[in-house]
């Protein structure tokens, strides 16, 4: 019997767990450096930008960490996702490889993106937060965290790369439509996007600058915090439900990968689906 095209996974056999990669290095990871001192950085420098359980998870070197129920409730939304197999691009090939891919893209915001978004809005929310601040380039990551907050009642502030705001409207229009409130970046709202415009009022922007202002908006405020959606060991974390449904589906069809492929920026999409087949290797 062939291998089917479509693998699912029940909601009941969905992962319960994040897997913290951390736990099985053979050394911990550099700890990030403070700007200022250029100091290793301690949790309570993060205290003004993050919740304190994301803090702890950003530390932590437990190897599982459970995923709370109201976060579980909010990925069967679209949980587990389906990992298909690419008959017609092994025939087009002419390979005997057999080809897989997990498809993240049937999440609200069509992405891999609401994994961490999800979690980090719902530990907020647990600390009495009240909006979060972020920056996004092409758009994934803002209407990720847009659709996260409005899953808890939050309010969300984006910073988008101006080039981006003025190319991709539509994406604008669904990080508004989840309520989200936009910004082009750099913006008139911070001192920091002001300068920039009385310098160059067509100023394309940059990730860099949308980062800047949607901190100096989050640091004014203890109501107010900032998410990032790549980089961060929390985020990885977040991330490696990926990879942890998609052992349980290859099992399904008793395969286990020789090669792992993904695109890296951040690299919480490779992260997310290749740190829990790492765990089985170290």
């Amino acid at each position: 019997m062939s291998t089917p095209t479509k693998i699912y996974l029940d909601e009941s056999e969905m992962p319960t767990r994040w897997y913290n990669v951390v736990a099985d290095l053979p050394a911990p990871p550099p700890p990030p450096l403070h700007p200022g001192t250029h100091q290793p950085a301690t949790g309570e420098d993060f205290a003004a930008l993050f919740p304190k359980a994301l803090i702890e998870q950003e530390m932590s070197a437990e190897r599982y960490i459970d995923i709370p129920g109201e976060i579980l409730d909010v990925y069967r939304l679209w949980r587990p996702s389906p990992l298909f197999r690419a008959h017609r691009l092994e025939k087009l090939l002419d390979t005997p490889a057999r080809i897989y891919y997990k498809y993240e893209g049937v999440s609200p915001a069509g992405s891999h993106k609401p994994n961490t978004a999800v979690p980090q809005v719902w530990y907020n929310a647990q600390e009495g937060i009240r909006k979060l601040t972020t920056e996004t380039g092409a758009g994934q990551w803002g209407s990720s965290l847009a659709f996260a907050c409005a899953q808890f009642g939050l309010e969300c502030e984006i910073w988008q790369v101006a080039a981006s705001y003025r190319a991709k409207p539509y994406r604008r229009t669904m990080m508004e439509i989840w309520g989200g409130q936009v910004h082009p970046s750099p913006s008139g709202v911070t001192d920091y996007g002001k300068q920039l415009l009385a310098q160059d009022p067509d100023h394309p922007g940059s990730l860099g600058i949308a980062i800047s202002e949607a901190v100096a908006e989050a640091v004014k405020d203890p109501t107010i915090r900032y998410a990032l959606g790549s980089v961060l060991n929390h985020v990885l974390l977040h991330q490696t439900i990926i990879g942890e449904e998609a052992l349980l589906q290859l099992a399904k069809v008793d395969e286990t990968p020789d090669v792992l492929v993904g695109c890296t920026g951040g690299g919480s999409n490779f992260g997310g689906l290749a740190f829990p087949f790492l765990r089985e290797k170290l």
